[in-house]
């Protein structure tokens, strides 16, 4: 259905020095491809990348930051991701993000005084419940962090809440491939200083990221009917401790990274310890929504088709933010969400161009939902369409090319179609297979992707296009771990060098490649402004566009004529 908010927001201003092209701009996003500090675990820099290498040298360029401040995260140590990367490459501008919004909210005291966190409370409180903890557990700041969890569960305490219990969903991927146990051990120890005769907080549930709980986009709901029967009814392998259960599968699958650890439950006497029950309160603790929609969706829907979830417990379900602000998902949040509005995709659907929105299923939402400003839906039907490709529901570092030629198939039609003046696309390839730590398959990822984008720039010559080739964050240009202070390369006990999983905080590139260039701006060595970040894509593919950017926009990287 389409949404008519663009009716009421002007159209953008023509550039009347603008003198056109034959075809559309084309947005070329590269999911996780930056410039790497360091050079052993850069597999950007070690692929052959010989379009990419051609398109940079030929053309204008420049490096954008992708992380901490520059995309709205508290503090320039937190790495990007492609969700805030996306918001900030759609809006234009940057925004206060989940983890500074959930870390001022819990600061200033208004997590806990807000209704949906006494509603959780109060239940508790009616029932002699228990309240529940399920989030990804790590300091990554992508998903969640686990200063947010300790202050709730510090909270619960002094409002008399008896009895907690955390499912815990290992990281793996924002953090370091096997620091499970490293995140375990202090907490534990927390928990063992909040335990009193009256207050009980135990880990009580959990597994791998990337093997329970957090799917997204529709990818894989086995992931989310394992999670359900492991925290909802303490269906999984049991063991005494959640530390037992990560070092026993460690030594029974060799190799195993925490994203894929197991499921597991932790019994006494035969017993799960903390099966989720009528009257009881949850809480699912991650602020970011793609990877919160589905387990959302299992508590809080009355019509449920993707598996049968069984036995399903009357709760008080809350997610620490609305996940989806259009159909308003979940019914209940801790803290709200920024208010992102006037976007890029409004501005164009207001000023009557037609545009092109497509990826794999991996990065679906982001090309739409999160470049919108995290919203669910057209801005207009008639000029909008959004095309998914479905993705290969197997493990990345397995098919590492991924659905790139096939988006690129769909691209190059539509570029020569005429129907499109603004496309969008984005390659997952160094993104999703750069988190699984396989370092050939990084490589053949960007290699395979390096050919699409051959093929892109053969489409924008004869079709008379502008291709921006930029990216959301780095992660396949840091592929191996080094120390902070040195630099120097972490190795394993084998002598192989430490994989890194995780997002980087290096810069992404910015290439222009416009093969009917009419002078309209600067073009020479070091044209493209330095020194910004990636919410300047906005205002740089509207200029292409023909138009002038929205004066509160994050600056052009072009320097108009």
């Amino acid at each position: 259905m389409s949404n008519l908010r663009s009716v009421w927001l002007e159209s953008l201003k023509k550039n009347p020095a603008w003198k056109g092209r034959r075809g559309p701009v084309v947005l070329v996003i590269m999911d996780g491809v930056g410039y790497g500090k360091y050079k052993e675990g850069d597999a950007v820099a070690d692929a052959k990348m010989y379009h990419l290498s051609s398109l940079t040298s030929r053309n204008p360029h420049t490096q954008l930051k992708a992380h901490g401040k520059a995309v709205g995260l508290p503090a320039d140590d937190d790495m990007g991701n492609s969700e805030v990367g996306h918001n900030a490459m759609g809006c234009g501008r940057v925004f206060n993000q989940g983890a500074a919004l959930v870390s001022q909210s819990i600061a200033r005291g208004t997590l806990f005084t807000g209704q949906a966190w006494k509603e959780m409370v109060s239940t508790v409180h009616g029932s002699a419940g228990t309240l529940h903890f399920i989030g990804l557990f790590s300091d990554g700041n992508v998903h969640s962090h686990l200063d947010h969890l300790k202050a709730m569960i510090q909270q619960a305490k002094q409002e008399g809440i008896k009895k907690v219990r955390i499912h815990v969903l290992f990281d793996g991927r924002d953090v370091g491939e096997t620091s499970a146990l490293e995140y375990l051990g202090p907490f534990e120890a927390f928990l063992q200083a909040q335990k009193s005769p009256d207050f009980d907080a135990r880990i009580a549930s959990g597994g791998g990221r990337m093997w329970i709980t957090m799917d997204r986009y529709g990818a894989d709901w086995a992931m989310v009917e394992r999670g359900w029967k492991t925290h909802v009814h303490g269906e999984a392998r049991q063991f005494s401790s959640a530390r037992e259960a990560v070092e026993t599968y460690r030594k029974e699958i060799p190799g195993i990274i925490d994203q894929d650890l197991k499921e597991f439950t932790v019994a006494e006497q035969g017993l799960p310890i903390g099966t989720i029950q009528d009257g009881d309160s949850v809480v699912y603790f991650n602020f970011r929504g793609d990877r919160a929609l589905e387990i959302t969706a299992a508590f809080e829907e009355e019509t449920f088709s993707h598996f049968d979830r069984g036995r399903r417990p009357k709760v008080c379900y809350a997610g620490m933010m609305e996940y989806d602000g259009d159909t308003h998902v979940p019914k209940r949040y801790l803290v709200s969400p920024p208010s992102i509005n006037r976007t890029m995709g409004e501005y164009l659907a207001a000023s009557g161009l037609r545009t092109l929105a497509i990826s794999e299923t991996q990065k679906y939402g982001h090309v739409t939902y999160f470049f919108n400003g995290n919203r669910t839906g057209k801005f207009d039907e008639a000029l909008e369409t959004y095309r998914e490709i479905k993705s290969d529901v197997v493990p990345f570092e397995q098919r590492p090319w991924m659905k790139c030629a096939e988006i690129t198939d769909a691209v190059v039609q539509a570029m020569g179609s005429g129907n499109y003046d603004f496309i969008r696309l984005n390659y997952p390839n160094g993104d999703m297979v750069g988190h699984t730590g396989v370092y050939q398959a990084v490589i053949c990822a960007m290699e395979g992707m390096d050919l699409q984008l051959g093929r892109l720039a053969k489409a924008a010559k004869e079709t008379g296009a502008i291709l921006v080739i930029t990216a959301d964050h780095g992660n396949s240009d840091d592929m191996f771990e080094h120390e902070k202070k040195t630099g120097k390369l972490v190795y394993k006990a084998d002598g192989s060098p430490k994989a890194k999983t995780s997002h980087s905080l290096n810069p992404v590139p910015c290439i222009l490649y416009d093969p009917e260039y009419k002078g309209e701006y600067l073009r020479d060595e070091g044209a493209l402004q330095e020194g910004l970040g990636i919410s300047s894509i906005a205002a740089t593919c509207i200029n292409l566009l023909g138009y002038r950017a929205p004066a509160d926009y994050d600056p052009s990287l072009l320097h108009l004529i």
